[in-house]
């Protein structure tokens, strides 16, 4: 009944973490561009990069890929991370607009068929990368403690994630269905 009302906003994938996709895989498969998102997905809010993204991103280049952090937050936050990560970066995103994401795209050289965006917000990094034909990959927030705006907008997501769940529940593991109180990695 609301899978045609909340289609727009399920992500592809519904992961734990940013940091155990199948990156191998992807480039494998033609994927050449990353888009991240920062805060809560990458890190935790305002937090700077640390050993762990700062891997990620080398064995992500090492791979071949190109990567974009795009945020909707200030250039010195977005700034910062990216010079930690050696990656592009487009802050003030405008998400869930497309311009943004096509930007970033540019930056990267790539096309949205060559494209994965990941972040961890249904109505700014999912909407937004599905509105621009982009695969998106949805990650559970870093750290369950925000600011209030973000909380109100993680109570309108439980019920797109209910019913994205359970129109999901056949996928094989890595599709985010939920197995002994956690989302499944």
């Amino acid at each position: 009944m609301y899978d045609k009302l909340f289609t727009p906003f399920y992500p592809r994938v519904w992961v734990q973490s940013a940091y155990g996709l199948p990156y191998e895989k992807m480039a494998d498969r033609g994927i050449r561009g990353l888009i991240f998102d920062v805060d809560n997905t990458l890190a935790f809010h305002n937090a700077p990069a640390d050993k762990k993204a700062r891997e990620l991103f080398f064995h992500l280049h090492h791979l071949g890929f190109q990567t974009c952090l795009l945020s909707n937050n200030k250039e010195p936050r977005v700034r910062d991370f990216a010079r930690e990560v050696d990656s592009d970066y487009v802050f003030k995103g405008g998400k869930p607009g497309v311009k943004g994401y096509q930007k970033s795209m540019e930056k990267m050289g790539t096309d949205p068929k060559h494209t994965v965006a990941v972040g961890d917000q249904l109505f700014t990094d999912i909407w937004g990368a599905n509105r621009a034909g982009i695969y998106s990959v949805l990650v559970t927030p870093m750290n369950p403690k925000e600011e209030i705006q973000i909380v109100l907008k993680r109570m309108l997501e439980r019920p797109i994630l209910w019913a994205y769940s359970r129109s999901h529940a056949k996928e094989p593991f890595g599709a985010g269905r939920k197995q002994k109180g956690k989302v499944r990695e």
